[in-house]
């Protein structure tokens, strides 16, 4: 086996660890270790980002490809905001077009 330390950590940084990784592990088994050891909510989606280098990382491929040993490594939650009902105009759509047609 072939290990490498990096520090992995939550984006609010309320949890950190020094971790030794196999460099054939992938981000999605990092992730998975962390929502598991850490107990963070399993009905959340998660991405793991370098902060050493800002590179968000490919959860499929293997960290070796990604990280460096010494790297800084944060699970964050991937937030959905700003949606919308179905059927409901946008902003920009018709709706706001007609009420802001001048009346005749």
């Amino acid at each position: 086996m072939n290990d490498r330390k990096l520090v992995l950590r939550t984006a609010d940084q309320s949890r950190r660890a020094d971790i030794d990784f196999d460099q054939s592990s992938t981000g999605s088994e990092i992730i998975q270790a962390a929502v598991d050891n850490w107990s963070l909510p399993a009905d959340m989606d998660y991405t793991l980002v370098n902060t050493t280098t800002g590179q968000v990382l490919n959860p499929s491929q293997p960290l070796e490809l990604q990280a460096k040993g010494g790297d800084v490594l944060e699970v964050q939650p991937v937030l959905v905001a700003g949606g919308r009902l179905a059927g409901a105009p946008s902003a920009g759509g018709t709706a706001a077009r007609a009420s802001s047609a001048p009346s005749r």
